[in-house]
């Protein structure tokens, strides 16, 4: 069909709305305008308007993951104060924000570290590193959680719950130690341990080493057999020492000091920042 410009021009805003193409309907007078005065070839022209729907495409995604994960807002690495944080190695921490070996094996990320030493923001940065790369994260309060799979099995819906879990690549469940020692939220808890085990990956912070862990499962077997499956493939850091908030109010208030090195020691026998690459 042979159209004049014009006549083109009037009909491309109807059929871009249409095919929903909006960031090609809001750039293509200024993209052909271009190409007809540098005398663009046609598939140079059309490369361009894709791309640019692509790329607005991808960070609309992006922007929509990040507002259904329930990551904490600002929690990021711009927002890390390394010097402040006990136990972190800046490239290791970057490098789990990569996500390229253990997401894609579904393997694990257990922080243990006293209140207030930063375990949270460190997740958190991940987490919103890794929601950038691509992957889907949602962030909860292991309570949180814990009470929505309760509800689930309730309704007698909890295997539905868990297969629509499996759409995210990571989540985290913060504070796991103030679970309520429950047997029923537990063993629900353990359901989704078990649902993901070498599937898809589980991040966890506590303030509780695994020797306490038995306050979090009163069932001692169902206790082992948690830990058994979050340490296999896993990565542990530990961040002992100062609570981060406390520093970091502190750096706040004064004029920056030379901060000694932190004297960490690994609970439980796991060295720090320990790789678990056991056989099954």
């Amino acid at each position: 069909m042979t159209r004049t410009k014009d006549q083109a021009a009037a009909v491309l805003p109807t059929l871009l709305k249409a095919l929903r193409l909006p960031s090609i309907n809001r750039n293509w007078k200024r993209l052909t305008d271009t190409a007809d005065r540098d005398g663009w070839p046609a598939a140079n022209l059309l490369a361009s308007l894709l791309e640019i729907e692509m790329a607005e495409r991808t960070s609309r995604r992006i922007q929509r993951h990040r507002d259904q994960s329930g990551l904490p807002a600002g929690k990021t690495f711009a927002t890390f104060d390394f010097d402040a944080a006990p136990g972190i190695r800046k490239p290791h921490l970057l490098s789990l924000a990569s996500g390229q070996d253990w997401i894609a094996s579904g393997g694990n990320l257990l922080v243990f570290g006293q209140s207030g030493t930063g375990k949270t923001h460190a997740v958190s940065a991940i987490g919103h590193a890794l929601i950038d790369a691509g992957c889907r994260v949602l962030f909860c309060s292991t309570t949180d959680m814990v009470q929505k799979l309760q509800a689930a099995r309730r309704d007698l819906s909890l295997p539905s719950m868990l297969d629509k879990l499996d759409k995210y690549d990571l989540i985290v469940l913060d504070d796991l130690s103030y679970v309520r020692k429950d047997q029923v939220e537990t063993s629900a808890l353990f359901e989704l341990i078990a649902h993901r085990y070498e599937r898809h990956s589980i991040a966890i912070t506590a303030n509780q080493p695994f020797s306490a862990w038995d306050n979090v499962f009163p069932d001692p077997a169902m206790t082992v057999a948690a830990i058994d499956r979050l340490v296999h493939h896993s990565t542990i850091i530990e961040m002992n020492g100062e609570s981060y908030r406390k520093r970091s109010a502190i750096a706040r208030r004064e004029p920056r000091q030379d901060i000694a090195e932190p004297q960490v020691t690994p609970s439980d026998n796991y060295p720090l920042d320990h790789t678990d690459d056991r056989p099954s």
